[in-house]
């Protein structure tokens, strides 16, 4: 996928959005320069591939706080929160595509075999 050209300002905004303005849009854009006329959604309808590509990645870097989190929680149930704070560590790493794995096992006492289908009697 080629970089599209984007305007100083919408570098800006997409720089501070996940930094200073802490992923509130409306700060990003005054962070950025715009102009207080210039409607916030103008801004990120304009940029929504590239916020979203931004957003997994911001996901994606955050997931080893939330392991880490996992792992503190475990060694400290009692710690206030740690309920919530499982949830919420759990659905950030599902996002991030660590999803728990689940096996299936098939089994049985009895061999199955599968035969061909029967020739007709015209064949």
């Amino acid at each position: 996928m080629t970089k599209r050209a984007l305007t100083d300002k919408q570098e800006l905004f997409l720089a501070v959005l996940f930094e200073e303005a802490e992923g509130d849009p409306l700060k990003a854009k005054k962070l950025a320069g715009y102009s207080d006329n210039v409607p916030t959604s103008s801004v990120t309808a304009s940029l929504v591939d590239e916020i979203a590509e931004l957003t997994r990645k911001f996901i994606a870097q955050s997931s080893t706080k939330a392991a880490y989190t996992m792992f503190k929680v475990m060694g400290d149930t009692d710690m206030l929160g740690a309920k919530e704070r499982m949830a919420a560590a759990k659905d950030l790493m599902d996002r991030a595509g660590f999803v728990k794995t689940e096996r299936v096992e098939v089994s049985t006492s009895e061999p199955v075999f599968i035969l061909p289908a029967k020739k007709s009697k015209e064949d």
